[in-house]
């Protein structure tokens, strides 16, 4: 039996949650590394052409062992493309103290660009690369799409606006429209373009800003005192489309690695409480507090989920449904 400094013997309940503790790592970075070896096989061969059996030889597992974390080859693929969207997402909201416009859309462009270029997984999915990603592209380019998550960069565009960061002439949908048409363009244009005329990373990264700015921006100079109001609710927004992809897999079977991700995004259920968060709110009255504690902008929206006990794709539900009955 196991003994402590001292000659005493090791609890066994210390000693189970050790080897516990030890398990869940073990388990942690085995999944990472079979994420990893289908990251590289997606990319090299395609994801039609790329099967279970190949990743678990990649990865040095067996297959039966690949399938104690995700029983379809769509669920671990879906889990691939969840990690880089956060660690994208993440990324993005670590350059915002770096520079004072990095919450404006221009910093936006600069910084998502030169976060999706180290990414190919995610540029594939954006620019519809049906030769890596085949007949799945379709389902994740629908569902980057979707309402909710638009319903939050439009509250992004909402406060830009309010704050004077953005063109008072053009409608929300114009903004929105005009931001994915620069995004999108420069990198379905740069293909096309001669060698000698293919602007590095860091040129079309700046490229994008300055159209940015020129398209969507005023031309007098940016109110300092909106920008520190803009990065807290782009902070929510990028929140937000991290707890949007995460209830996507919400209904499937959680691997290790996406229990991780949920905890470090404030969504992991509570330990020692059965069922976590409360999926809704109990009254009209939690309901009216919701809105004013949104509506109050001095609170992150962990803050808020916290103070609720919701979680944040909840929360957001409660929020696009409040959009609609104001419509």
């Amino acid at each position: 039996m196991s003994r402590i400094p001292g000659g005493r013997r090791l609890p066994q309940q210390k000693r189970r949650e050790s080897q516990q503790v030890q398990s869940g790592e073990r388990r942690e970075a085995r999944a990472q590394r079979i994420l990893e070896a289908a990251s590289i096989l997606i990319l090299r061969d395609g994801y039609d052409k790329t099967t279970i059996e190949d990743i678990a030889r990649e990865a040095g597992v067996g297959k039966g062992t690949l399938y104690l974390h995700w029983t379809t080859r769509e669920a671990l693929f879906t889990a691939l493309i969840l990690r880089e969207k956060v660690a994208m997402a993440e990324d993005i909201k670590q350059h915002l103290g770096y520079e004072p416009a990095g919450a404006t859309l221009r910093g936006l462009l600069k910084h998502a660009a030169l976060a999706l270029m180290q990414r190919p997984l995610l540029k594939a999915i954006l620019l519809r690369d049906t030769e890596v990603f085949g007949k799945l592209v379709q389902r994740e380019q629908s569902s980057a799409t979707s309402v909710e998550v638009l319903a939050g960069f439009t509250a992004y565009l909402e406060t830009l606006r309010d704050q004077g960061l953005v063109r008072t002439d053009l409608s929300l949908h114009a903004l929105a429209a005009l931001f994915s048409s620069i995004f999108i363009g420069f990198f379905l244009a740069v293909p096309l373009l001669p060698d000698a005329f293919k602007p590095s990373d860091e040129e079309l990264a700046a490229l994008m800003a300055e159209t940015g700015h020129c398209t969507l921006e005023p031309r007098d100079p940016l109110p300092s005192d909106g920008l520190q109001m803009a990065s807290h609710t782009l902070t929510q927004y990028l929140d937000y489309s991290v707890a949007s992809v995460q209830e996507q897999l919400s209904g499937g079977v959680q691997t290790a690695f996406e229990e991780e991700l949920l905890t470090t995004q404030g969504s992991a259920r509570p330990r020692g409480r059965k069922g976590g968060r409360a999926k809704k709110l109990q009254n009209a009255a939690q309901v009216a507090q919701a809105r004013h504690l949104y509506a109050d902008k001095t609170r992150s929206i962990e803050e808020i989920c916290s103070t609720l006990g919701i979680s944040r794709a909840s929360f957001y539900r409660y929020l696009k449904d409040t959009r609609q009955e104001e419509a």
